[in-house]
């Protein structure tokens, strides 16, 4: 987390880390629908769909996502300014570790291995709705620990 408050920074030094958790809500359910519908051409397709969701934040920033633009279009006019900016790398790390989750989940059902599948989206739905719910980025929080051991 950074200190940065919103009027010091510039606007491409931080983000707004209600979005992320937004973004994690969204995730969540979408999770939840795969799971729930699991195994399928269905729950395949919408676990693909999250796929590329995962893919655009891990490699453009969690901010160029769809759900990013909701976040900004629909919910942030809504409300106040957030206390503090927050480094964008730990939820773009988030991002990556979730992509992996969903191509191990996405190769378990094309591959007919669906319990590895719904494990593999059950750890991704996991991490979603700690962030959605108590927002606790599990992949930011392993981001910065990887950054220390490869500090030394």
């Amino acid at each position: 987390m950074s200190t940065t408050t919103p009027q010091q920074a510039r606007p491409s030094a931080g983000i707004d880390p209600r979005g992320p958790q937004f973004a994690a809500g969204l995730t969540s359910l979408v999770l939840v629908v795969v799971l729930l519908v699991a195994p399928g051409p269905v729950a395949t397709a919408l676990l693909a769909v999250q796929a590329v969701l995962f893919a655009i934040g891990a490699t453009r920033g969690v901010q160029h996502t769809p759900y990013s633009w909701l976040f900004r279009t629909l919910v942030r006019p809504r409300l106040g300014a957030p206390d503090e900016l927050e480094d964008p790398a730990p939820p773009r790390f988030a991002q990556a570790v979730g992509l992996g989750f969903a191509v191990v989940g996405l190769a378990g059902f094309l591959a007919g291995v669906d319990l590895l599948g719904e494990i593999a989206v059950g750890f991704a739905l996991l991490a979603a709705l700690l962030n959605a719910v108590f927002r606790f980025c599990l992949g930011c929080e392993m981001y910065l620990l990887l950054k220390r051991a490869t500090a030394r």
